[in-house]
Formats: C-alpha cells, sequence, structure tokens
C-alpha cells in the first residue's frame, strides 16, 4: 500500500510532462526510471543510474527482473526496498567478478603450489 501511495504522488506530479510523451507508461514504471542510485562499482561506477537501468542492466538475470517488477507493481515491495535489492545485486556481482580476476591472474597461486612439489622431488 505505502510503494501504490508513493507511485500516486510520483504521477501527480510528473503528470503533465510525461504523459504527453509515453501516455502508456504505468505510474510504477516512470517512478522506476525517476529514481536514481550513486553507483560506486562496475560499468556504472561513478554514475547516477535509474533503478529501471539497473533492472535492464546485464547484473540482473532476467528471471530476477521479472520477479522483482512483479513485487513492485502488487505493492509487496517499496520503491526503496527495490533500490536496495538491484544495488545489492550489481555489488555483489562486480565483487565475484573482481574476485574471479584476481585469483585467475594470481601467479602466487600456481607458485606456492609448484614450490613444494620441487622441494618434494629433491628428497626422493
Amino acid at each position: 500500500l505505502i510503494a501504490v501511495k508513493t507511485s500516486d504522488k510520483d504521477t501527480v506530479s510528473a503528470a503533465g510532462e510525461k504523459d504527453a510523451d509515453s501516455p502508456e507508461e504505468e505510474p510504477w514504471e516512470t517512478a522506476l526510471k525517476t529514481t536514481v542510485i550513486d553507483m560506486e562499482v562496475g560499468e556504472f561506477q561513478g554514475h547516477k543510474v535509474s533503478v529501471w537501468d539497473l533492472l535492464h542492466s546485464k547484473y540482473i538475470p532476467e528471471e530476477n527482473r521479472k520477479e522483482l517488477l512483479e513485487l513492485y507493481q502488487a505493492g509487496e515491495l517499496t520503491l526503496d526496498q527495490v533500490k536496495t535489492v538491484v544495488s545489492t545485486i550489481v555489488t555483489k556481482a562486480e565483487a565475484a567478478r573482481a574476485e574471479q580476476l584476481a585469483n585467475a591472474s594470481s601467479p602466487r597461486a600456481e607458485s606456492t603450489v609448484a614450490e613444494p612439489e620441487h622441494t618434494h622431488l629433491q628428497e626422493d
């Protein structure tokens, strides 16, 4: 119910200009497109990105996007909750990607494994 009330307010304040451009756009969609998040990571680092754009980015799998949109439309998630979920998914995805890159390009991991083998071979 809170999300619906918030969406109604957004619609009233943005009705004049938005309706002329895209009369078929839903109030909840307008709210997602006009709400921005300052992203600290990934391809959006240092930019203000709309919740809508983040939902449709490579970071959010299609099934997650559909589920989040359904919950938001139904009023089960507030706009703030959607913002939090989306930014958390992007942040975790970037952290995991950075960790993979670090592990893949780390020569220390290989040399640490190789040294005990050489030591063992010399004892034989």
